[in-house]
This record gives structure tokens, C-alpha cells and sequence, in this order.
């Protein structure tokens, strides 16, 4: 598509004249004396374009017409190219954009969406009759409407990109642009309870299980967010926990959080009381907090080997170990996730829900109301309680 200007010039049809002594007039008589047209001119993605008028005004209109057409990114017929040759770029062309476990969610989708409709068609063919019937197809496999519901998003995105920046399509040529996603019974959150919280970390014995399900639970981060963590990023003074981005100098491994957003969260006193202790026995420079010399040793070793990518386990067999820890506790299942989400819940009990949003790290503040929503016990007694007050009012009455 057009990418500067459309301008306006004049296109001259003759020499330049010459004066009775047989030298060429000065440039500033060249408007009147010499005989031109106007050419509207503006450049696209491989080449210059022009359209010549015998007026200016005609010329202006015109440009005037495409440079709307321009902001809007419609300057240019879109190039060809094949469902199949667009999947092979996309994958050259998101590599090192995004996240490993995105591009991998990227190129299923696309070959699904190939394997059903034939690589061979060109993009710019492509229908919303034919994402409808894939979909269709989809949900006669099936699928979940959760799973549906992701290939409609990561299609919709994919096809948003053949619009803008590659020009493959026009605005408005997007096949998965209307299509609904399907309607998803709202899953209850697993809440973990104070007294749960305190009966895990009294059975998690060791001081590094605790340090973990203390940060989980008390500072609401992630897992990747957990283990990635450096004793840089810990604030004793301030009690704060930095999340930050990580560039690999050193034995320090690459990493980016979760939508690349670098944010500080608070640390519970019990929390850096842990990690005091923790710090104690950490051996002389090493950088993480939870990562072993020995495992980042090891992941080091496999980066160079060229057989490590960001879904591989920084800490192997976590999921297990929690559950041991659960066990013995007496807890109902809960994941780590489910901590985080916990300490988000906790957040929402006194804290503006914008404030939430920032220190929880989401992108989109619909996600965080959803702990607005969670209904605790405690919060079934409280709702008991205010309607049994008002019974009792009225048989007072």
C-alpha cells in the first residue's frame, strides 16, 4: 500500500521553448509557455504510481480522494499470494516476534485451516463462508468451545497481520472478522484459603518450597515470573519484588514476562523473612533465586546445543511436587496458578480494581474483574448474614 504522500505535479509535454536570440526561457515562464498537464503521483510498495489530468483541480480531487483512501490503507491492489506460501512466511516472519508457545499456536492454526481448504488458494479468495465452514468442521471434531473459541482469536489476529503490515489484504477482507466466538459456561476460581495457604507452607518443609508458595500467594506472580527471579529483583528495604525483563549476559538466561511489561509488586514480611534465610545458603554469586547452579548449567547447555526453547521446564517436575505438599497438608487440589490467583482475590477485597490490574500484569482489566466476581466463603456467610438481618426486621415489624 501507499506509503508517502500523494502528490500533485505538473507533467510538461514539451521541450522547454527558446527566446528570439535561441536560448531556452527562464523556468519561472515555463507555466505559461510551455504546455503541460498535472499528474497526480504517490508510491507504492514496489513501485511509483501516476495519474495524469489535464487539469490541476481535477489532479487535487483525485489526490485528495486517494490520500484518504491511503490513511485507511487502501492505496494498492493487494499482492497475491497462496494460503501456503502465506504460512511458510508467517512462521519466517514471527520467529523471534513472539513467544515460542505463540508461533507453535500460530502454525497449527494455520495448517489446520490449510489442510481443510486447500493451500493453493489465494488469500485474497478466501471467504467468511470458508472460515464458517472450517469452524463448523472444528466443532464436529469435538472440540470444546474454549478450543474453538482460540482458533477463531488466533486466525482473526493471524489475518489481521495479512492486512496490516503485509498487504496481502484489504481492511474489511479479514474472513474471521465477524465470526462469533462460541458462548463459555464461566468456570469457578479455585480460592485458596488463609488457613489452607498456612497448612501448605507449614508442610512444605523446605525453605525453598516456601519461599515459592510464600511469593505465589503473597505477591500474585506467575510461575515463569517465580522462577526467573534474580536476587537483584528482590527489594528487602522496601519489601517489593521487581519483575523485569532479562537479557542473557553472563549466567543470566533470556527472558521476557508475560506481554513484555516490567512492573513491581508488593513482598510480605514472611515472604523476605524466607528469602533472608533463603539468601543465607545461596552459593557465593549466583544469580537466581530459585534456579539451581546446576540446572541453569544445564539449560545453558542445552541453548547451545540448539535444544532448548521457552516451553521447555526451567524446574522440572513441579506440578508433582506441589501435589505431594498437598497431601500432606489435607488441601483440596488447587495449581500454583491457582495461588496467584488467590493473592489477586485478596488484592480486590480493599484495592481499586485499576490498581489490581497494573500489579497483577494483565493487559485487559476484563480479566482481572473476574476476582471482583469470586465468591468466597466467606463472602456466602456475609450474604447469609445481611438477609437474615432482614428477615428478622420484618417479623419485627
Amino acid at each position: 500500500m501507499a506509503i508517502e504522500k500523494v502528490g500533485v505535479y505538473r507533467k510538461w509535454l514539451e521541450p522547454v521553448p527558446k527566446d528570439n536570440n535561441g536560448k531556452p526561457i527562464p523556468k519561472s515562464q515555463w507555466p505559461k509557455k510551455r504546455r503541460h498537464h498535472w499528474i497526480a503521483r504517490w508510491y507504492g510498495t514496489n513501485k511509483r504510481y501516476g495519474k495524469v489530468f489535464k487539469t490541476r483541480k481535477e489532479a487535487e480531487r483525485y489526490a485528495a480522494e486517494l490520500q484518504s483512501r491511503v490513511c485507511l490503507g487502501k492505496a494498492d491492489k493487494p499482492e497475491k499470494i497462496t494460503l501456503r506460501d502465506f504460512t511458510t512466511e508467517h512462521e519466517q516472519l514471527m520467529r523471534g516476534q513472539v513467544a515460542y508457545g505463540t508461533l507453535q499456536e500460530h502454525q497449527r492454526a494455520l495448517r489446520l485451516f490449510e489442510n481443510f481448504i486447500g493451500g493453493s488458494i489465494t488469500l485474497c479468495k478466501i471467504t467468511p463462508r470458508h472460515s464458517e465452514a472450517f469452524i463448523v468442521h472444528r466443532i464436529a471434531s469435538g472440540l470444546s468451545p474454549s478450543s474453538i473459541n482460540k482458533d477463531i482469536s488466533t486466525l482473526k489476529r493471524i489475518f489481521n497481520l495479512a492486512i496490516e503490515p503485509r498487504g496481502y489484504l484489504t481492511e474489511g477482507q479479514n474472513p474471521f472478522a465477524k465470526l462469533k466466538k462460541r458462548k463459555i459456561a464461566q468456570e469457578s476460581i479455585r480460592y485458596v484459603t488463609v488457613e489452607e495457604y498456612q497448612s501448605l507452607k507449614k508442610e512444605a518443609r523446605s525453605l525453598w518450597w516456601k519461599s515459592l508458595i510464600s511469593i505465589a500467594y503473597g505477591s500474585g506472580l506467575r510461575r515463569n515470573e517465580i522462577l526467573h527471579l534474580t536476587w537483584v529483583d528482590i527489594d528487602f528495604d522496601h519489601h517489593r519484588i521487581h519483575v523485569s525483563p532479562k537479557k542473557a549476559v553472563g549466567n543470566i538466561l533470556e527472558w521476557e514476562p508475560k506481554d513484555h511489561e516490567n512492573r513491581i509488586v508488593p513482598m510480605t514480611k514472611e515472604t523476605s523473612h524466607f528469602l533472608v534465610d533463603l539468601q543465607a545458603e545461596a552459593p557465593e554469586s549466583h544469580p537466581y533465586i530459585f534456579i539451581s547452579p546446576s540446572r541453569l548449567q544445564r539449560i545453558m547447555q542445552r541453548q547451545e546445543d540448539g535444544t532448548w526453547n521457552t516451553r521447555s521446564e526451567v524446574i522440572n517436575n513441579m506440578g508433582r511436587q506441589l501435589g505431594l505438599i498437598r497431601f500432606r497438608a489435607g488441601v483440596a487440589e488447587f495449581t500454583l496458578h491457582d495461588l496467584r490467583r488467590s493473592a489477586i482475590t485478596n488484592w480486590a477485597r480493599e484495592i481499586p480494581i485499576q490498581v489490581v490490574q497494573q500489579l497483577a500484569g494483565h493487559s485487559d482489566i476484563s480479566t482481572t474483574r473476574k476476582y471482583y466476581l469470586t465468591v468466597r466463603s466467606e463472602d456466602m456467610v456475609s450474604a447469609n448474614n445481611v438477609v437474615n438481618r432482614i428477615l428478622a426486621e420484618s417479623h419485627e415489624n
